[in-house]
Protein backbone atom coordinates (compact mmCIF):
# COMPACT_ATOMS: atom_id res chain seq x y z
CA UNK A 1 0.00 0.00 0.00
CA UNK A 2 3.00 1.93 0.71
CA UNK A 3 5.36 1.71 -2.45
CA UNK A 4 1.29 2.45 -4.31
CA UNK A 5 1.00 5.80 -2.36
CA UNK A 6 4.51 7.09 -3.03
CA UNK A 7 4.40 6.05 -6.74
CA UNK A 8 1.21 8.10 -6.92
CA UNK A 9 2.75 11.07 -4.82
CA UNK A 10 5.80 11.23 -7.19
CA UNK A 11 3.34 11.05 -10.38
CA UNK A 12 2.00 14.17 -8.76
CA UNK A 13 5.24 15.85 -7.90
CA UNK A 14 6.82 15.18 -11.44
CA UNK A 15 3.32 16.90 -13.38
CA UNK A 16 3.56 19.41 -11.14
CA UNK A 17 7.04 20.56 -11.64
CA UNK A 18 6.27 21.09 -15.76
CA UNK A 19 2.98 23.21 -15.10
CA UNK A 20 4.78 26.43 -14.84
CA UNK A 21 6.47 25.72 -17.61
CA UNK A 22 3.16 25.69 -19.83
CA UNK A 23 1.65 28.21 -18.00
CA UNK A 24 4.52 30.07 -19.54
CA UNK A 25 4.25 29.36 -23.06
CA UNK A 26 0.61 30.00 -22.73
CA UNK A 27 0.93 33.83 -21.62
CA UNK A 28 2.92 34.45 -24.61
CA UNK A 29 0.30 33.79 -27.04
CA UNK A 30 -2.33 35.60 -24.99
CA UNK A 31 -4.92 38.36 -27.53
CA UNK A 32 -5.79 41.37 -25.26
CA UNK A 33 -8.39 43.60 -26.96
CA UNK A 34 -9.05 46.51 -25.41
CA UNK A 35 -12.31 49.12 -26.38
CA UNK A 36 -10.04 52.38 -25.10
CA UNK A 37 -7.60 53.42 -27.85
CA UNK A 38 -3.53 53.54 -26.12
CA UNK A 39 -1.80 57.04 -25.69
CA UNK A 40 0.48 58.50 -28.08
CA UNK A 41 3.60 56.58 -28.32
CA UNK A 42 6.38 58.06 -25.79
CA UNK A 43 9.61 59.90 -26.69
CA UNK A 44 12.69 58.25 -25.27
CA UNK A 45 16.35 58.91 -24.88
CA UNK A 46 18.28 56.68 -26.93
CA UNK A 47 21.33 55.69 -24.98
CA UNK A 48 24.72 55.21 -26.99
CA UNK A 49 24.54 52.07 -29.61
CA UNK A 50 25.58 48.58 -27.63
CA UNK A 51 27.69 46.09 -30.16
CA UNK A 52 25.54 43.41 -30.35
CA UNK A 53 22.89 44.83 -29.22
CA UNK A 54 19.47 46.20 -30.68
CA UNK A 55 17.42 48.87 -29.17
CA UNK A 56 13.72 48.21 -28.36
CA UNK A 57 11.35 50.54 -28.31
CA UNK A 58 8.96 51.18 -25.18
CA UNK A 59 5.96 50.50 -25.32
CA UNK A 60 1.91 51.27 -23.69
CA UNK A 61 0.78 47.68 -22.52
CA UNK A 62 -2.33 46.81 -20.62
CA UNK A 63 -2.67 45.40 -17.36
CA UNK A 64 -6.02 44.95 -16.88
CA UNK A 65 -7.69 48.14 -16.06
CA UNK A 66 -5.26 50.53 -17.33
CA UNK A 67 -2.16 51.39 -19.83
CA UNK A 68 0.84 51.47 -18.62
CA UNK A 69 4.22 52.59 -20.19
CA UNK A 70 7.02 49.88 -20.36
CA UNK A 71 10.22 51.27 -20.87
CA UNK A 72 12.66 50.49 -24.37
CA UNK A 73 15.54 48.25 -23.69
CA UNK A 74 18.56 46.64 -24.97
CA UNK A 75 17.90 42.97 -26.62
CA UNK A 76 21.28 40.89 -27.47
CA UNK A 77 20.67 40.41 -31.69
CA UNK A 78 19.92 36.98 -32.75
CA UNK A 79 21.66 35.98 -35.57
CA UNK A 80 18.97 35.20 -38.37
CA UNK A 81 16.21 36.86 -36.43
CA UNK A 82 14.79 40.13 -36.61
CA UNK A 83 12.50 42.03 -33.61
CA UNK A 84 9.27 43.08 -34.33
CA UNK A 85 8.57 45.66 -31.80
CA UNK A 86 5.06 45.52 -29.79
CA UNK A 87 2.01 47.57 -31.33
CA UNK A 88 -1.25 48.24 -30.85
CA UNK A 89 -3.65 47.98 -34.31
CA UNK A 90 -7.53 48.50 -34.58
CA UNK A 91 -9.46 45.96 -34.89
CA UNK A 92 -13.17 45.26 -35.47
CA UNK A 93 -13.86 44.94 -31.63
CA UNK A 94 -11.20 47.27 -30.25
CA UNK A 95 -7.63 47.79 -30.08
CA UNK A 96 -5.40 44.15 -30.23
CA UNK A 97 -1.64 44.24 -29.38
CA UNK A 98 0.29 42.30 -30.74
CA UNK A 99 3.91 41.72 -28.39
CA UNK A 100 5.90 41.23 -31.45
CA UNK A 101 9.02 39.86 -30.23
CA UNK A 102 12.20 37.80 -32.65
CA UNK A 103 10.96 36.48 -35.21
CA UNK A 104 13.26 33.91 -37.81
CA UNK A 105 13.56 36.51 -41.66
CA UNK A 106 15.08 39.38 -43.14
CA UNK A 107 14.65 42.39 -41.70
CA UNK A 108 15.28 45.05 -45.10
CA UNK A 109 13.83 43.23 -47.35
CA UNK A 110 16.72 42.85 -50.12
CA UNK A 111 15.92 38.98 -50.66
CA UNK A 112 19.52 38.09 -48.27
CA UNK A 113 19.07 36.60 -45.16
CA UNK A 114 20.18 38.67 -42.37
CA UNK A 115 22.81 36.02 -41.25
CA UNK A 116 24.27 35.97 -44.73
CA UNK A 117 23.80 39.98 -45.16
CA UNK A 118 26.96 42.22 -45.33
CA UNK A 119 24.66 45.47 -45.12
CA UNK A 120 21.58 44.65 -43.21
CA UNK A 121 20.10 47.67 -42.63
CA UNK A 122 21.01 48.78 -46.50
CA UNK A 123 22.89 52.45 -45.43
CA UNK A 124 25.70 51.52 -47.73
CA UNK A 125 28.28 50.76 -44.76
CA UNK A 126 29.00 47.09 -44.35
CA UNK A 127 28.48 45.71 -41.23
CA UNK A 128 31.74 45.27 -39.94
CA UNK A 129 32.36 48.89 -40.18
CA UNK A 130 28.97 50.36 -38.77
CA UNK A 131 28.83 51.29 -35.27
CA UNK A 132 25.22 50.48 -35.43
CA UNK A 133 24.69 47.91 -38.59
CA UNK A 134 20.94 46.84 -37.48
CA UNK A 135 19.57 50.68 -37.43
CA UNK A 136 17.23 51.08 -40.32
CA UNK A 137 16.71 54.85 -39.14
CA UNK A 138 20.01 56.82 -39.42
CA UNK A 139 19.87 60.03 -38.32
Amino acid sequence: MKRILLAVAAAVISTAAFTPVAQAQHTRTEVIVVQKAPPPLRREAVPAARRGYEWVPGYWNWNGRRYTWVKGHYERVRVGYVYARPEWRRDGDGWVLNRGGWQRGDRDGDGVSNRHDRDRDNDGIPNRADARPNNPNRY
